[in-house]
């Protein structure tokens, strides 16, 4: 059994609205399929893994080193002859959902940001 490690980034706020597997963190979709992202762990995670929606045996990438800072990104057989445009916007969007619970970024972007006069 594994210790805790002290995660060094927030923790998702939307994992405790949802019911079922405490692991699951949210899903995303590209054109073709949906996708689940995975903790290793409810408490302080150090990896997470991304499957084909349904089938968790299904994996397509795994990101390690979150508490380190040392990332690596290890990508299922199938999955390393994707484009690299493609494999970059998965994990930015597996990210967000580690992270968010959901893929879409609701930051300002450059240029967006409202301003006050005073």
């Amino acid at each position: 059994m594994s210790r805790p490690i002290v995660a060094h980034t927030p923790d998702n706020p939307n994992r405790e609205s949802r019911g079922g597997d405490p692991l699951v963190r949210g899903t995303f979709a590209d054109h073709h399929s949906s996708f689940t992202v995975r903790a290793s762990s409810a408490s302080a995670p150090d990896s997470f893994q991304v499957s084909i929606a349904g089938n968790p045996a299904d994996l397509v990438l795994i990101v390690s080193g979150l508490n380190t800072g040392h990332l690596h990104a290890t990508w299922g057989r199938e999955w390393r002859a994707y484009a690299p445009d493609w494999k970059m916007w998965f994990e930015d969007s597996a990210f967000k959902v580690f992270y968010n619970g959901h893929a879409l970024d609701n930051r300002p972007r450059p240029g967006s940001a409202r301003q006050c006069d005073g």
